[in-house]
């Protein structure tokens, strides 16, 4: 698949700015992963090390530059070098028009709209620069915060995918939102 390229101009809003992550945010992410709440939610049973992180990141630009995923940093809109999380889409397929959209929040982003301004500002870029006409975003069931984002977003649930995916050594459920060209809110 064709590269996917970084939104120009950047997606800023009032709360968050979303770029390209940056060498200097690798200390960030390895603070973020040590986050009980993001260790109880996120894929990873450990955190991070600064080595890893750096893995991460690089296999992020090597998904990015194939065309399946685009990963974006969410900085503070007032000052970009203070790190608030993650906004991505994955499984970007341009010929099915379908894509997810996956994000995750460090306790300096949470409580202020961090995450849903990030996730409408990716959705409606996705919509208009590369004509996604469905995004899909799954959670956890108990996930209770990230299902108010995609709700706030104006996603609808679909229902559950039992035993979805492969989850700190066993299977986790995960609920299945999906949001359409002009329902972004």
């Amino acid at each position: 698949m064709a590269e996917l390229r970084f939104p120009a101009p950047a997606l800023t809003g009032d709360v968050v700015r979303l770029r390209a992550w940056r060498d200097e945010d690798v200390p960030g992410v390895v603070r973020a992963f040590e986050d009980p709440v993001m260790r109880r939610f996120s894929w990873r049973d450990e955190p991070f090390t600064e080595p890893e992180a750096r893995d991460q990141l690089a296999g992020q630009e090597l998904a990015r530059s194939d065309g399946d995923a685009l990963s974006l940093a969410v900085v503070d809109a007032g000052d970009e070098r203070v790190l608030l999380g993650e906004v991505a889409l994955h499984e970007v397929r341009p010929t099915r028009g379908s894509a997810a959209i996956g994000y995750w929040l460090a306790p300096a982003g949470r409580g202020r709209g961090a995450a849903t301004q990030a996730v409408r500002l990716l959705a409606g870029w996705a919509f208009a620069e590369l004509r996604i006409a469905r995004l899909e975003l799954t959670c956890g069931p108990d996930n209770t915060a990230s299902q108010r984002v995609a709700t706030r977003c104006g996603f609808s649930l679909e229902g559950l995918l039992r035993s979805h995916m492969p989850f700190r050594g066993g299977r986790r459920d995960s609920l299945i939102y999906s949001l359409l060209p002009g329902e972004l809110t």
